[in-house]
C-alpha cells in the first residue's frame, strides 16, 4: 500500500517546522547532545513491508515558511555566550575571557537577505544545504567586535529505533564574515560556528506519535495499530520525501 501525502496534516507541519527550521533559528534551543539514531537509508535501498506513507516537502514549502518567519515575527536570534565560553579552554583564545571588557550583547542574529547571501533551504546534489545571512557581536580580546557574514550548514536525517523519531543533524562547514579585524576573524567564525552546532543539535524533525497511528474498529470490538518500522529519504529535484514503512497491528480493544 503506497499513500502519497501532498498535502500535510497541522500535526506534521508542525513538527518539520519545529525541527528543520524553528528549532534552527529560534532562541532557547538546549545544549547540544549526541544525535541519536542511524543516519537515512536511501528510498530506492526498499523498505522492509510494502506498507509505506511518502510525506513530499518541496523548496516552494520551505521558500513560503521562511517568508512568512521574515516579514511577520521579529528576526530570530540567539545568545553567542555559551559558545564564547565553551571555547575558552584554549589557551589562545582564554585570553577573550581576561581583563577588563566593555559591555558586549554576544548575540547571533539570523536575516533573511545579507552579504549577497539569502537564508533558505535547498537540495543540492542529494545533500540537503542550509545557507544562513546573520549579523552579531561577540567580545573578542576585550573588545566588543560586530560582524556580518553569512554560513552554509548541511542536514543530515537520522532515524532512532528506539523513540521511532527522525532526528536532524546540523553541521555548519563555512562561515564567511564581512569587515572583522584580521586578529579577530578566526576567533569570531569559530564563535558562530560553535554556537551553531552546539545550540541546534538534535533537532527532533517528526516524532513517532504523529505519524504512527492507532484507529478503533468497531465493527471488530478492536483496535487497528500502525507503527513505524523504518524510514528512508530520498531527494528528487527540488524537494525531500520520506518514506515511512509501517507494521500493523491488531488489539483488543481497552
Amino acid at each position: 500500500m503506497r499513500t502519497t501525502l501532498t498535502h500535510l496534516g497541522a500535526a506534521l507541519i508542525g513538527a518539520v517546522l519545529g525541527g528543520i527550521l524553528t528549532v534552527y533559528l529560534i532562541v532557547g534551543v538546549p545544549e547540544a547532545a549526541s544525535v541519536p539514531g542511524e543516519p537515512l537509508k536511501q528510498a530506492s535501498e526498499g523498505t522492509a513491508t510494502p506498507a509505506v506513507a511518502v510525506v513530499s516537502l518541496d523548496q516552494r514549502f520551505f521558500d513560503s515558511l521562511l517568508e512568512t518567519i521574515f516579514s511577520d515575527m521579529t528576526e530570530p536570534a540567539f545568545p553567542l555566550k555559551i559558545a564564547r565560553e565553551a571555547r575558552e579552554t584554549d589557551p589562545v583564545e582564554l585570553a577573550s575571557a581576561q581583563g577588563p571588557q566593555q559591555f558586549c550583547e554576544e548575540k547571533l542574529t539570523v536575516l533573511r537577505e545579507g552579504s549577497g547571501v539569502k537564508t533558505a533551504v535547498r537540495f543540492d546534489k542529494g545533500k540537503i544545504t542550509v545557507p544562513m545571512a546573520f549579523r552579531g557581536s561577540v567580545s573578542v580580546l576585550g573588545a566588543c567586535v560586530s560582524f556580518s557574514g553569512w554560513s552554509s550548514s548541511s542536514l543530515a536525517l537520522k532515524f532512532d529505533e528506539e523513540t521511532n523519531t527522525v532526528f536532524g543533524e546540523i553541521d555548519v562547514e563555512t562561515v564567511n564574515l564581512d569587515g572583522v579585524p584580521p586578529f579577530a576573524g578566526k576567533l569570531v567564525a569559530g564563535f558562530v560556528q560553535n554556537g551553531l552546532n552546539r545550540r541546534v543539535n538534535p533537532i527532533t524533525v517528526v516524532k513517532g506519535e504523529q505519524m504512527r497511528f492507532r484507529v478503533p474498529i468497531e465493527a471488530t470490538n478492536g483496535v487497528l495499530n500502525a507503527a513505524i518500522s523504518d524510514v528512508r529519504s530520498e531527494i528528487v529535484d527540488d524537494e525531500i520525501r520520506l518514506t515511512f514503512a509501517y507494521e500493523f497491528e491488531g488489539l483488543a480493544k481497552e
